[in-house]
């Protein structure tokens, strides 16, 4: 029988060995994990640095994962690091000395502070005490970001190779858009069509609009680092965004988890079956 190697505690392998399914779902920024070392590099205390997770994104994936997906959840914090970001995004002020053109990518995320490693955030402006140096840096990356985003890579080459098509969808959830964008609830990204085929999009879509949830396409969220690296359409990969308004399954505090869960469980597992369904249209289609 096929086995994994054990994981490193900085996520999690959810699903049976094997891809039952061609679907593979990633979750980047529902990670709790803010270990001693971590905290005592902060200039904030974990509860502000809790603010920017995506949080409890992670038991949204449940039933889909019942049905056959594989998901990648990450444990550790994004205050620690951001899987969503390329390596390269790192802000200049976190490095402590001077960096040459061309090592690092300047980005609007970068600008804001939410580069690979959150340096401000709205919630008490900078994170860490002190500059954290590029051994930390490099530390964070060859720990948590590369290990994490191998495993999604080694899952979609097993759907792959077992179903003749990856499908990826990376699950976020997003504060309530209020009245932009005509009060969508989910958000469906694509990389303005670069990550997937349109025909998945349009599945997901679709699917979670028969389950009565007003949704967008990739305004405000258009999808990140995680689409860019594993999204090949050409290579029969394909990589979507998936961002869940957290009112829809937390309390008021957006912090604590409500009966409102079991429905968006539900709901992104809908779009894993259509998306599923997608695929074997797509397989057939290219016979």
């Amino acid at each position: 029988m096929a086995t994994h190697p054990p994981e490193p505690p900085v996520y999690a392998r959810l699903g049976q060995i094997g891809a039952r399914s061609p679907l593979v779902i990633a979750v980047p920024h529902a990670g709790r994990l803010y270990p001693p070392e971590m905290l005592a590099l902060a200039r904030l205390p974990q509860h502000a640095l809790e603010t920017i997770e995506d949080r409890h994104a992670d038991l949204l994936v449940a039933d889909a994962v019942q049905a056959g997906a594989v998901a990648i959840v990450a444990r550790m914090a994004r205050a620690c690091i951001d899987l969503n970001r390329d390596e390269r995004e790192v802000d200049p002020v976190l490095l402590g000395e001077p960096v040459g053109p061309g090592v690092l990518l300047t980005s609007a995320k970068v600008a804001g502070g939410l580069g690979v490693i959150p340096s401000r955030i709205a919630a008490g402006g900078a994170v860490w005490a002190r500059p954290l140096g590029r051994g930390e840096i490099e530390r964070r990356m060859a720990e948590v970001h590369r290990p994490y985003h191998a495993a999604i890579a080694q899952a979609m080459d097993e759907a792959a190779a077992t179903h003749g098509v990856a499908i990826l969808i990376d699950c976020h959830s997003m504060p309530p858009l209020g009245g932009r964008n005509g009060t969508a609830r989910l958000v469906v990204g694509d990389r303005h069509g670069r990550s997937a085929e349109s025909r998945f999009v349009a599945a997901a879509i679709e699917a979670a609009k028969r389950e009565g949830t007003a949704v967008a396409h990739n305004h405000p969220y258009a999808g990140g680092h995680t689409l860019d690296r594993h999204g090949a359409p050409r290579a029969g990969r394909h990589a979507i965004q998936i961002e869940v308004d957290r009112s829809l399954y937390l309390d008021a505090m957006l912090r604590t988890p409500t009966d409102g869960i079991a429905r968006m469980r539900q709901l992104i597992a809908v779009i894993a079956a259509a998306l599923e369904d997608e695929a074997r249209g797509y397989l057939l289609a290219a016979e």
